[in-house]
């Protein structure tokens, strides 16, 4: 060996040695290969019809493929989002923080401005710092998200409008349905499950957290003819209204429940004709979630990947004569979660326990095996997937932003003694639900109900902390106000 080839054979040493010291140990590989991958799947204002609850909708609903995947898992029937809107929805969710934490009620806030959501760690971003691929498409999360959490973001965006739209006679921004122009495969829902298909397709070398959202059945409902066909006008049943709700609502229990577009729609005679377009948006994301768990099926990764479906919150189709989302009733805040984890959930069970969205966050954290941050306000549901009849201290909150002082917000609370809802003025609700499923009788001056009221108000945080913690960067009403005159043209 010659002196001048003892700094190449010193170079090559330490190179070797770096790459040596950058493998993971074979015991690391194998646990990282062990651990189970995640398919996030989320439907964007899809209520909680597909249940099949007499007491709430009895039509007829056509969703094969998530009554299916239902049936291959345990599935929540008492499942509540923390927010009736979709922002604070996905952000509490993804957060694993509850908006009376964060302060985060409705879309318009800059959830910047949170000081606990600064300090939070996205769910993608967990996974991500967990040795995860993480991969994103369309609709998932909406104003708070962590780009750097994601390997792989494509967001959401609606499809166009049809010519000539509205295409109803009630027919204003967002509230119109009818048949979509497009080919099915061009609309974007369409695209970005083709893109989750992929994704799951492909080889990998780590575990995955996969995510896809579909922005249907959000308004408008445009989607092609054939899934209108799938629903007969003449065989449509609309959901239960009472013309005299809304008599023992407190004001502001009233000012949420009024809808001008509920009453448009009702006046026009279009009522049958409205949930026929929301039945039909309903059964286009199930064909949509169907072929992404057609895929896994098909893929190598069926048997270690849990499967989680949920609704960000419920919707309204005329019920408390309210369309849409936006209450504190059992119409906006009742949501959809079904979860599969294979060798943990039982198939076919259904649980009847009280949960919130909020606790997927800790579940999936347990379910894989990984710490989870300190500061989430859920609780892991692993004891009720594997067994759904364990004993569980049921409680769900949903809270919902003043539309009028946005630094104000309602809460309401839904368990088994009912669903007790307080507003900031002082004003209440109580509804008896084993009794009164539809939420038609206000409870709450009734003395029958006094010990019942006691629990549920105890069960809701304090008054001092509903205020949310972005009070200060909020803009005064003179400032409000200022903000949303109609600007001169010059």
């Amino acid at each position: 060996m010659t002196k001048r080839s003892l700094p190449f054979l010193r170079c090559l040493c330490a190179g070797l040695a770096l790459v040596l010291a950058r493998q993971p140990a074979p015991a690391a590989v194998a646990e990282a290969s062990t651990k189970p991958n995640v398919l996030l799947l989320i439907a964007d204002d899809m209520n909680s019809w597909l249940l099949g609850d007499p007491a709430r909708y009895a039509g007829r609903i056509v969703a094969p493929n998530l009554l299916k995947f239902a049936d291959s898992g345990v599935n929540f029937a008492r499942a509540y989002t923390t927010a009736p809107v979709c922002s604070p929805s996905r952000t509490a969710f993804m957060s694993g923080m509850a908006p009376w934490t964060t302060g985060h009620y409705q879309n318009a806030l800059k959830v910047d401005d949170s000081r606990p959501l600064k300090q939070a760690v996205s769910l993608a971003t967990f996974f991500k710092n967990a040795g995860y691929s993480t991969r994103g498409y369309g609709k998932i999360t909406h104003g708070w998200d962590q780009r750097q959490g994601w390997d792989e973001h494509v967001g959401h965006k609606r499809d166009p409008a049809p010519p000539g739209a509205p295409l109803t006679s009630v027919g204003r921004g967002e509230h119109d349905w009818g048949a979509i122009h497009l080919a099915e495969e061009e609309m974007n829902d369409t695209q970005n499950v083709n893109r989750a298909i992929a994704a799951l397709e492909r080889d990998h070398d780590k575990p995955f957290f996969i995510a896809c959202g579909t922005f249907n059945p959000h308004m408008p409902w445009y989607v092609p003819q054939k899934y209108f066909d799938l629903f007969p006008l003449e065989k449509i049943v609309l959901p239960a209204i009472k013309e005299d709700d809304l008599d023992d609502l407190p004001p502001t229990g009233v000012r949420v429940a009024k809808s001008g577009s509920a009453d448009k729609t009702l006046a026009a005679g279009l009522h049958a004709s409205a949930v026929r377009a929301y039945l039909a948006t309903t059964a286009y994301v199930d064909t949509q979630m169907g072929r992404i768990l057609d895929a896994l099926d098909r893929s190598p990764h069926k048997d270690n990947t849990i499967v989680v479906f949920l609704s960000d919150h419920g919707f309204h189709l005329g019920e408390k004569r309210h369309w849409q989302k936006t209450t504190l009733w059992e119409e906006g805040t009742h949501c959809l979660l079904m979860i599969r984890a294979p060798g943990v959930t039982p198939r076919g069970r259904v649980s009847q326990c009280f949960v919130s969205l909020l606790d997927l966050y800790p579940t999936l954290a347990e379910l894989c095996g990984i710490e989870p941050p300190k500061y989430l306000d859920g609780r892991s549901l692993t004891p009720l997937l594997k067994n759904p009849d364990a004993p569980w201290r049921s409680a769900a909150i949903t809270g919902l932003a003043d539309k009028r002082n946005p630094e104000d917000a309602y809460l309401t609370v839904r368990n088994e003694l009912g669903r007790y809802i307080r507003y900031v003025t002082g004003e209440e609700e109580l509804y008896d639900t084993t009794r009164d499923p539809h939420e038609w009788t206000n409870e709450i001056g009734n003395p029958d109900y006094a010990t019942v009221l006691q629990q549920l108000r105890a069960a809701l945080p304090p008054t001092a902390k509903i205020a949310p913690p972005l009070r200060s960067a909020l803009p005064d009403k003179k400032a409000r106000k200022e903000r949303t005159k109609p600007k001169k043209r010059r």
